[in-house]
């Protein structure tokens, strides 16, 4: 008897306002403190923004731009040319530009939470007509009253998460970079291949690592379009390389346009290059540059290829796992990107934690939730305590820091591989039932290998 969408009314109202009162108040958040002795500080932050992103670098690049310079001609600006042509033109509005990003990204996966729902939903009532699932399991069942407030959510966790506050106001590229992936999974979830295919490649060719989001995208579109995963499947090969196709051509024209616009290709190694070998160890939330301070030069390149995959390492098993799920999966991948790319901010882990309220039925399952969450919360209070200890009163040193680096990104891991561990389960469960019994009649435990 339920139905989704919801009938249109009140409800669509009052969701209408509510979304209206939580821009309204991020905005507002973000214009005091910019307009605060804090915007400074936190424009300096470690935690907040890397060599790639930092304002600071994006303005010496500029002006080594309006010097008739290549910004490339140093080792300060590792920005793509693009970025440093957009604040070429925009650079008296830039807080707006930052303002507007986060308001769009916001936006972006407030539609994309509610179409997901009503693929969830129609998923779901197909599977009880064809009996997929066990007689038990009604309690696992989503339903729309539960669903309703999930787009509201995601955008609220995106735009009010301090992290996400934080990174806007200290003007980092990253919120851009977030913008153009949320219109990616936009585009992929409306099941649009060529304007997915251009927003991933705007991202790959910021920040590299989006590459990985391919596979997601690809099973999400299959999907979409009723083409069976399978590589002896003809229909679903064509369109896998079609997809390729575009992606690829999409990021040869804005490598192509980039060396228009500076009639050189000296950005590459300054960007890519500079991603890849990781030879600024400033120190941030990453898991980098502590172990390549300490590395032989004889062993760096061995160990700079063994850390860098680890970024791509997971996608084939995670594509074979999740091949069915690739919304889950995508949500994976982003995590995976935060933790293990070579120049992480905080603004990262905002995106993929923006996803959270859309599996906020996996709860009941979840193992470590309440360990996770004291990590992450104790990790985030520490980073500026032990920076000013170590760098200013000189009372500890670059351990402590990097401990405490450790502390998040392990938090980080145990949070995805919980919710990876509660998504296998429930799934489980709904096939076979949620009360189990062994063959002797006794209650029977799952043990999850």
């Amino acid at each position: 008897s339920c139905h989704w969408p919801p009938p249109p009314g009140r409800w669509l109202g009052t969701m209408a306002a509510s979304l209206v009162l939580v821009m309204v108040v991020a905005v507002t958040v973000r214009a005091m403190l910019f307009r605060s002795s804090l915007a400074e500080f936190i424009s300096e932050r470690v935690e907040v923004v890397s060599p790639l992103n930092s304002w600071k670098r994006v303005v010496e690049g500029l002006a080594l731009l309006d010097l008739g310079v290549s910004p490339y001609s140093g080792n300060v600006f590792h920005e793509t040319p693009l970025i440093i042509y957009l604040f070429h033109f925009l650079i008296d509005y830039a807080e707006f530009v930052f303002m507007a990003m986060d308001i769009l990204t916001a936006l972006a996966l407030y539609i994309v939470a509610e179409d997901f729902n009503r693929i969830v939903f129609r998923k779901q009532r197909i599977a009880f007509e064809f009996k997929k699932y066990a007689c038990d399991v009604i309690s696992l069942v989503r339903t729309p009253k539960e669903m309703y407030h999930i787009p509201l959510k995601v955008a609220l966790f995106y735009l009010l998460n301090p992290y996400t506050v934080l990174t806007c106001v200290a003007k980092s590229t990253c919120a851009i970079n977030n913008a153009i992936i949320s219109v990616f999974i936009l585009a992929t979830v409306k099941g649009s291949a060529f304007i997915s295919a251009i927003f991933l490649a705007l991202a790959a060719y910021q920040s590299l690592y989006p590459v990985a989001l391919f596979a997601p995208a690809v099973l999400y579109l299959a999907q979409k379009h009723h083409l069976t995963v399978n590589l002896h499947n003809t229909a679903f090969l064509l369109y896998l390389i079609k997809y390729a196709v575009m992606f690829t051509g999409c990021l040869l024209i804005s490598l192509c346009l980039s060396f228009f616009l500076l009639s050189s290709w000296t950005f590459i190694p300054s960007t890519y290059g500079f991603i890849l070998s990781v030879p600024d160890l400033t120190p941030n939330i990453g898991l980098f540059w502590y172990f390549f301070a300490e590395m032989f030069e004889h062993f760096r390149l061995f160990f700079v290829c063994v850390f860098q995959i680890n970024v791509f390492f997971y996608t084939l098993p995670l594509a074979v796992k999740l091949r069915d799920h690739p919304m889950f999966f995508m949500f994976v991948q982003l995590a995976i990107i935060a933790i293990f790319k070579s120049y992480p901010t905080v603004g990262d882990v905002a995106l993929y934690m923006a996803f959270l309220p859309m599996w906020n039925h996996l709860y009941r399952f979840l193992r470590n939730i309440f360990v996770v969450s004291c990590m992450l919360i104790s990790s985030s209070v520490l980073f500026p305590i032990l920076w000013h200890l170590w760098i200013y009163s000189g009372s500890a040193n670059s351990n402590f820091y990097y401990a405490i680096t450790l502390v998040f990104n392990v938090g980080q891991i145990l949070l995805v591989s919980d919710y990876f561990y509660a998504f296998i389960r429930r799934e489980y469960h709904l096939v076979v039932g949620l009360h189990l019994k062994s063959k002797d009649g006794k209650e029977a435990h799952i043990v999850l290998r």
